[in-house]
């Protein structure tokens, strides 16, 4: 079993370090991002869950850990994020069903901790 918990804190290590040494092009990608998550007609859960969608699809774990962490801190379910990994079934197939898998290994591991 993975440990995700520290692979979500070495992601995150290495987001600071691409901000740091990237300049501005980081500091507007982070911006981007925090200005096209925030609530709107679609809440930042379900947006999360969207990107969480995509990045089983793309196949980038760290993509999974970190969207799917910020989906937990969102208030997502289990439940919902379940049917987030079926939904990435519907679209990509047999690599989701291997990275939809990573995803729900973590989820559990999340939750867990967060007991």
């Amino acid at each position: 079993m993975s440990n995700y918990s520290e692979k979500l804190d070495s992601i995150h290590k290495n987001y600071g370090l691409v901000t740091e040494m990237s300049g501005e092009p980081g500091k507007d990608f982070l911006s981007l991002h925090v200005s096209a998550l925030k609530d709107g007609v679609l809440s930042h859960k379900e947006k999360e869950l969207m990107c969480l969608c995509v990045a089983i699809s793309i196949r980038c774990e760290g993509c999974i850990l970190d969207h799917l962490n910020n989906a937990i801190e969102a208030g997502a379910t289990k439940e919902e994020i379940t049917e987030t990994v079926n939904t990435a079934l519907v679209m990509s197939g047999g690599p989701a069903y291997v990275y939809g898998g990573t995803a729900l290994e973590a989820m559990n591991e999340l939750f867990d901790k967060k007991k």
